[in-house]
């Protein structure tokens, strides 16, 4: 029964991702809170950071919630491409316009390039 025991805890252990291993509680659950809004729309790596660490957010702290968002494997000129997307479904935009708001602080913090590479996936440009 022990031996038993022992696999089903080895096997757990082997089975957890390898980054999981090296971060602690909190950055886990950033993770987690992280793939949880990939999963509903569009982000950018520093728009995901600031919603992982704002008060309004889910107030992990920005150390945190850095290390959980380079931790995941995240292409974010598909991201950008997404929220382009999302922008253009809900509204018109010139080429400029939906690059502006892709890159802007005040916007979604996309890179230049990668705010281009959305807006001219998305059709905009």
């Amino acid at each position: 029964m022990k031996i038993l025991k022992l696999v089903m805890i080895t096997a757990l252990f082997v089975a957890m991702p390898t980054w999981a291993e090296s971060l602690t509680g909190p950055q886990n659950n950033a993770v987690r809170s992280a793939n949880l809004y990939l999963s509903t729309q569009g982000f950018s790596r520093s728009g995901l950071i600031q919603q992982l660490s704002s008060d309004f957010g889910d107030g992990y702290e920005v150390a945190d919630a850095t290390v959980a968002v380079d931790s995941l494997d995240v292409d974010w000129n598909k991201q950008a491409v997404r929220s382009a997307k999302q922008y253009l479904n809900l509204m018109g935009f010139s080429c400029n316009g939906l690059i502006d708001q892709l890159s802007s602080s005040a916007g979604d913090g996309y890179t230049e390039s990668q705010a281009t590479y959305g807006a001219q996936q998305a059709g905009a440009c």
